[in-house]
């Protein structure tokens, strides 16, 4: 079974749930016990916890997330009708691949049956894994990282600077597009930069996005898997001093990206990794969660679509028809990436991409949008 491997949690963090208001999320979530695994029928949030970090450093030192299970499951929730199980931990293996084979088998579980895996890590290369996961699925993957850095590095006795460029070279090649959110220049050698462009994927940098958090809401609108490495926030809004963070987002910003990727229909699973076991961390992590369940309840169902009636269908004629569609419940926009009838695509058939209406106004006044073109050359490839 997918979760022979899971470690059930500790009686003392059970009798700590015992004691909490009954209206917190914890009288409401089904945990793992030493004598029942929960029931997963009907369920559309699983909560694991991964305690690995070889990933990150050779040391290896304790990843312990009871901190952040007890404040997130101290908050109290809103009216939610979402059901939420803690399937406990995936304990360190023998080896790193150990441990990444039994996330992934149990993700591909979970996945298969329409249930978001919430991963908190451990060393933020188990996004690798949770890529894998996918194989089975036979669709293309979109990954979002929200990270400092593109973690191409070429160390490989630090995975998790490199995992990135395991995703890219190694089979089968699922990944059809990578964005990063929040890059920082001066962490990226130029080199990292040219190739992301020269591969057509997306990147936007800290400054960017904190100017105008909504840039990014069409990137998780089109993402299956979202990654967050915890050193993308300033360390005075984590609390985390052990590495220190000058720039990054602050709380209130990493709060309203999560919450962008609980919302999207598409996206099927989310890692959070890269953290310090402190106390202080574990509160901003509690709330970042707490987001991504609120938008997870307020997902329109919008991808793909429902009925066609719901939308506006808007056609711009450049070198190239260009095929925009409106929605009429939450006036979103998604452009459509043709299936070409003449060459080879890597998408199997037309595909929505979300956008912004400055796409469309762009591409009335005769400018092909950025992200139809890269989404074009990406599918021909």
């Amino acid at each position: 079974m997918a979760f022979d491997f899971f470690q059930p949690l500790d009686a003392g963090f059970l009798d700590y749930i015992q004691g909490l208001s009954p209206q917190t999320l914890g009288k409401k979530v089904v945990f793992h016990t030493d004598t029942e695994f929960p029931a997963l029928e009907n369920v559309s949030i699983a909560i694991i916890g991964v305690l690995e970090n070889r990933g990150l450093t050779s040391n290896n030192f304790e990843v312990d997330i009871t901190h952040i299970r007890k404040e997130f499951y101290s908050l109290f929730p809103g009216n939610w009708p979402t059901q939420i199980v803690d399937l406990g931990n995936v304990v360190a293996g023998n080896s790193l691949e150990d441990t990444n084979y039994v996330l992934k088998t149990a993700i591909t579980h979970l996945v298969k049956n329409n249930i978001v895996p919430v991963v908190i890590g451990g060393s933020q290369d188990l996004t690798y894994a949770m890529y894998r996961a996918y194989d089975q699925l036979e669709q293309m993957v979109n990954v979002v990282s929200i990270d400092s850095k593109f973690d191409f590095a070429k160390e490989v006795s630090l995975p998790a600077h490199s995992y990135l460029t395991k995703m890219i070279v190694e089979e089968p090649n699922n990944l059809f597009n990578y964005s990063n959110i929040g890059y920082q220049t001066y962490y990226n050698s130029q080199e990292e930069i040219d190739l992301i462009e020269k591969l057509y994927f997306d990147a936007y940098r800290l400054g960017e996005v904190c100017n105008n958090p909504a840039v990014a809401e069409p990137v998780f609108r089109d993402a299956d898997l979202v990654t967050l490495d915890l050193l993308s926030v300033k360390s005075s809004d984590s609390g985390n001093f052990t590495t220190f963070v000058p720039n990054g987002f602050s709380g209130k910003e990493i709060c309203a990206l999560s919450r962008y990727a609980g919302i999207s229909d598409k996206v099927t699973s989310f890692g959070i990794f890269n953290h310090e076991n402190s106390q202080q961390e574990s509160v901003l992590i509690a709330q970042i969660l707490w987001y991504f369940v609120e938008g997870f309840h307020y997902r329109s169902n919008e991808y793909p679509f429902g009925t066609k009636e719901n939308y506006i269908k808007y056609i711009v004629t450049l070198e190239d028809e260009l095929i925009f569609y409106k929605s009429n419940i939450t006036e979103r926009w998604w452009i459509e990436i043709p299936f070409l009838t003449n060459g080879s695509n890597k998408l199997k058939k037309a595909t929505l991409l979300p956008c912004v209406q400055e796409d469309y106004l762009a591409a009335c006044g005769g400018e092909i949008p950025d992200r139809w073109w890269k989404a074009q050359r990406k599918n021909i490839i």
